[in-house]
């Protein structure tokens, strides 16, 4: 799967950026080089959807009447869009919490708990993607706000990738040579247990009272990378706001 979001959107970390991607042979693309890419890559079973300027969202379809733990799934609704990788475990159990019919897949229920999140509130963000059990990764743009959320199980079962295009925007992909081809030097691996939101920025949703801290990386060249990102054991959040009705729930890492 893809995700690219323009940077006025998505508001990634500074250190993802890295100076050596404009200083190599290789540079990154700009986001429609990179889309181009990935179609290129799976011509008879890819497809993807664009935003205007503002998101571009691209996945590969599953062979039909297959079904994999490592699925792909896509679905849209209310304005709200949702690439997932994986599966969940307890989605019986979590359907029937937030009220949805038993054939309701993973990203038909991501989308109804961020809706619930941004809408409504109830529990805190950090709190309702722990509760995900399972292998996953997923990718939501909510088009009507402008806002994206992702996020990646901490067990290690999917993998994700993000950086930054030529013209600043956010690449988020489970596929590692569509990143560095698109990229360059100015990525690294999305980090496991965390959650990322455009207004919000990164946490743990492990450990949401630890905040993240930028793990410099070198490559075989020595050439500066977008850092790692790791919960920061020794530095705690004062606090994490608990969203009410009135409030947009994405604010809870914006202090």
């Amino acid at each position: 799967m893809l995700a690219i979001f323009h940077k006025a959107f998505a508001h990634p970390p500074e250190e993802l950026n890295s100076p050596s991607s404009y200083k190599g042979s290789k540079k990154p693309k700009h986001p429609e080089e990179t889309l181009r890419d990935f179609l290129s890559h799976h011509p008879h079973n890819s497809l993807s959807m664009g935003f205007g300027d503002a998101a571009v969202l691209a996945y590969v379809k599953p062979d039909q009447g297959s079904y994999s733990k490592h699925q792909t799934l896509f679905c849209g609704f209310d304005d709200i869009y949702c690439l997932f990788l994986g599966s969940l475990n307890n989605l019986c159990l979590l359907n029937k919490q937030y009220g949805l019919t038993k054939c309701s897949n993973e990203a038909m229920f991501v989308i109804e708990a961020y809706r619930t999140l941004r809408d409504r509130g109830p529990y805190p963000a950090d709190q309702v993607v722990k509760d995900l059990e399972g292998s996953f990764a997923f990718v939501v743009y909510d088009s009507k706000g402008g806002n994206v959320f992702a996020a990646l199980g901490s067990d290690g079962g999917e993998q994700l990738y993000w950086g930054i295009a030529a013209d600043g925007s956010v690449v988020i992909s489970d596929e590692l040579e569509v990143i560095k081809e698109g990229c360059a030097k100015s990525f690294a691996p999305f980090p496991k247990g965390c959650m990322f939101h455009s207004e919000g920025g990164l946490m743990s949703f492990e450990h949401p009272m630890n905040k993240m801290k930028a793990m410099p990386r070198v490559d075989s060249e020595g050439a500066m990378c977008g850092a790692n990102f790791k919960v920061d054991k020794y530095t705690r959040i004062n606090s994490i706001p608990r969203v009410g009705s009135q409030t947009d729930w994405t604010e809870w890492a914006s202090h």
